[in-house]
C-alpha cells in the first residue's frame, strides 16, 4: 500500500487481489472512497491536489497469516474467502473442492481448480449427477485433478443428493444458510491458533449432510466449507479482509 500525503490529506493506494489498481482518498471532513478503472495514483494525487510535492511512502497490507503462501492463495484469500455465497452452483463448487482437498492442501486445489471446472461440466450438478461408469473412468484418467476413485464417486453422489435437497427445499442455499441462522456468524480471531477445526454448527451441517446421503462431509471439511462461502468471518482481526467481509454481511 502507498500512502500519498498533501495539504492534510490521506491518500491510499494499493493493488486489490488481481483487479484494477483502488485509491481511497481520507480527508479531515470525512471519508471518500474512489473506484474506478485502472489510473496512475500519483499523477492521480497531483492532478487533484494541485500540487507536485506530494510525499509517498510505503505501508504494508496485512492479511492473514495462511495467505502468504503462494501468490494463488493470496488471491483467493483477497477475493473469495469469507465472501457470502448464495449461488447455489458456486455454493456446489465449494462443497466438492473441500471435499477433494480432505487430506491434501488448498494451494494444490487451488492450482486444480480451473481444471476442475472443466472436467465437472462448471460444477453443474445436473450433468455431474447423470456420470456414469464410463465418465468415472474417464476423470481417473484425468491428471489435471486428483485422481481418487472414491473422491470422485463422493462428487456424483454429492451431486444427486444436491438435487435432491434443491427439490426438498427450493434451493441448496435456504438449506445450508439455516445452519447459521440465514447470517454469517461474525468472529474476532486474534491468531490462526484460535480458529477451530470444527464447531457445533459445522456438527449439525455435518450430521444433516451424511442423513441425506452426502460424502465427504464431516465436520472439519463442512467447517472450512462455511469459511470459504462466508456463512463465518474467520479473517483474524489484524487483517484487511476482516472488517471489508463483516461489512458485506452488514
Amino acid at each position: 500500500m502507498t500512502t500519498i500525503t498533501t495539504n492534510g490529506v490521506n491518500l491510499f493506494y494499493r493493488e486489490k487481489g488481481s483487479g484494477p489498481p483502488l485509491l481511497l482518498i481520507h480527508g479531515t471532513g470525512g471519508n471518500a472512497d474512489i473506484w474506478g478503472e485502472t489510473f496512475d495514483a500519483l499523477s492521480k494525487a497531483k492532478a487533484m491536489s494541485g500540487r507536485r510535492d506530494i510525499e509517498m511512502r510505503e505501508m504494508t497490507i496485512q492479511r492473514c497469516a495462511w495467505a502468504y503462501a503462494s501468490q494463488l492463495e493470496t488471491d483467493y484469500h483477497d477475493t473469495e474467502w469469507g465472501v457470502p455465497v448464495h449461488d447455489d452452483r458456486k455454493l456446489f463448487e465449494f462443497l466438492i473442492l473441500e471435499g477433494v482437498q480432505a487430506g491434501l492442501s488448498w494451494s494444490l486445489i487451488l492450482k486444480k481448480r480451473p481444471e476442475y471446472v472443466q472436467a465437472f461440466d462448471g460444477f453443474d450438478a445436473s450433468k455431474i449427477a447423470d456420470y456414469d461408469d464410463r465418465k468415472c473412468q474417464e476423470l481417473l484418467m484425468n491428471s489435471g485433478i486428483v485422481r481418487n476413485r472414491m473422491k470422485i464417486q463422493a462428487a456424483i453422489q454429492n451431486a444427486r443428493s444436491f438435487l435432491q435437497v434443491q427439490s426438498q427445499f427450493g434451493s441448496f442455499d435456504t438449506f445450508i444458510w439455516q445452519f447459521v441462522g440465514g447470517k454469517p456468524i461474525q468472529n474476532a480471531r486474534q491468531t490462526l491458533q484460535e480458529i477451530p477445526a470444527r464447531t457445533r454448527e459445522s456438527d449439525a451441517m455435518s450430521k444433516e449432510l451424511k442423513k441425506l446421503g452426502f460424502a465427504f462431509a464431516g465436520s472439519t471439511i463442512c467447517y472450512a466449507f462455511m469459511q470459504a462461502v462466508g456463512m463465518v468471518n474467520d479473517h483474524t482481526v489484524n487483517c484487511f479482509r476482516w472488517e471489508e467481509v463483516r461489512e458485506l454481511a452488514l
